[in-house]
């Protein structure tokens, strides 16, 4: 299964990982240079990494994550979340249009909840969120 899950991503990687990747890291820059939002770059920082290499990781809600996330999530749904969720939407629709890029496509919109609130979800390998660790 690890092969199946290498060569997944190095295709995810070519078509849009990549240039999701990026915009993550010019989110997290902005949030490093306004200095107060450091946490919410140390978070696109962290999904940049998920976005990059997707396949055998997942997301899961972290412990003890209550109303600092929230209210950090409302945040940065206004100020960064949606834009990065927009550009997943506007890249996965390249790949519905071609039929070797339809499941790339379902990835992608299954990444824009975690793109709108990353705070309180820490980001697992499969084996782990099956207990087959």
């Amino acid at each position: 299964m690890k092969v199946v899950e290498f060569v997944l991503n190095v295709l995810w990687l070519l078509f849009c990982g990549i240039w999701m990747a990026i915009g993550y890291a010019v989110a997290a820059i902005i949030c490093f240079v306004l200095i107060i939002t450091i946490p919410f770059g140390i978070a696109s920082l962290r999904i940049a990494g998920f976005v990059l290499w997707p396949f055998g990781r997942t997301t899961v809600d972290r412990p003890g994550a209550g109303v600092p996330s929230l209210v950090g999530n409302v945040i940065w749904i206004v100020f960064a979340g949606w834009w990065l969720a927009l550009g997943h939407l506007l890249t996965s629709i390249p790949l519905f249009v071609s039929i070797i890029g339809i499941p790339f496509g379902w990835a992608n919109l299954k990444m824009i909840p975690i793109s709108l609130m990353p705070l309180g979800r820490e980001i697992v390998s499969t084996d782990r969120k099956f207990g087959t660790l």
